[in-house]
């Protein structure tokens, strides 16, 4: 009787302990239950909400980019005018240095001339003595400087050396002006350089009409012409014979120089003859004049090159009716 009463409180023990265990699950499971997240669903509202706000932070986001590009901009034109106007003050200070230098050259040229003068009156050769002399002392009034100025068409062969350009252009320029002022009215010029290229291609191989307005071209156009030169008139002079000559028409040509480089001064003189052959009154087709400019003399007096220019156009003006004249400054 004892004995049952001992196993009955053993069962009724463990029957506890599961209830208990069940108890404990179902505790747990509520617990979990209620922990679990909550998501709350958005409203239409709320989305157009925010994507008003974030609309608008883009357009203050923009607002600000434009902004800071057009400070950019401002500051990029800001150093180009800086650049333009550093680039204004170089040119400004290269011109102002350029004009002083010019300055500078100028005296030193214009001491070089007075030198270069001084000796060319001093140291005369026994040839251009000679033709000084037999100058006439008076000139006519149909002469310009002791040449006969009975043409009817001139042509003007210049040589545009270096050595012409800087010592003697600016008489060059004032001796072409008073053979022009000695001829009233012409039927036509011509100007070419020594090489026998014309001062203007338009009136290439033609007659430049002589009109005031053209005259007074033709000589602002000679005060910066400068066509490539060899220091030789021989080309212009045969151009101008070849193209020009003719036995209706008086011509003269007028060569401006101070130099002859050729090989030969017999080769010019009988190619010129055989060009400018004389009709049956000896008289040449075309006359030839020169005037000599005194720029090649050195410490020993007159150069090699000056001489025989002298020489060349003494000979070919007293062969084809016309004078030389060897001028004594350059001034």
């Amino acid at each position: 009787m004892s004995r049952r009463r001992n196993v009955e409180q053993s069962g009724m023990s463990f029957l506890d302990c599961i209830c208990c265990g069940f108890g404990a699950v179902i505790i747990l499971l509520v617990l979990t239950k209620s922990a679990e997240p909550v998501i709350a669903e958005q409203t239409p509202i709320t989305l157009a909400a925010k994507d008003e706000q974030l609309n608008k932070i883009a357009e203050e986001t923009a607002a600000e980019l434009d902004a800071l590009e057009a400070q950019l901009a401002a500051a990029r034109e800001g150093k180009a005018a800086a650049g333009r106007e550093l680039a204004s003050l170089k040119v400004t200070a290269d011109t102002v240095l350029d004009k002083t230098t010019e300055v500078r050259e100028d005296k030193t040229v214009a001491t070089t001339i007075e030198e270069r003068l001084a000796t060319a009156r001093q140291t005369l050769t026994e040839e251009m003595r000679r033709l000084q002399a037999s100058a006439p002392r008076q000139a006519s009034k149909r002469d310009v400087a002791g040449i006969p100025i009975d043409s009817e068409y001139v042509i003007f062969v210049i040589d545009t050396s270096g050595s012409m350009q800087q010592f003697a252009w600016r008489t060059v320029v004032q001796k072409m002006n008073e053979a022009l002022n000695a001829y009233p009215k012409v039927k036509g010029m011509q100007v070419m350089s020594d090489e026998g290229e014309y001062m203007y291609t338009t009136y290439a191989r033609q007659w430049i009409p002589d009109t005031p307005g053209l005259r007074k071209t033709v000589l602002e156009r000679l005060r910066g012409w400068q066509p490539f030169s060899n220091s030789s008139p021989v080309e212009g002079i045969e151009v101008a014979i070849r193209t020009f000559a003719a036995q209706d028409k008086k011509v003269s040509i007028y060569v401006f120089g101070d130099d002859f480089t050729g090989s030969s001064v017999d080769a010019v003189v009988r190619t010129v003859r055989r060009i400018n052959p004389r009709d049956g009154r000896g008289r040449p087709l075309v006359r030839i004049h020169g005037i000599g400019f005194p720029t090649q003399y050195g410490n020993n007096g007159a150069t090699l090159g000056g001489v025989r220019f002298a020489n060349l156009m003494r000979i070919l003006a007293e062969e084809n009716g016309g004078t030389f004249v060897g001028l004594q400054t350059s001034q």
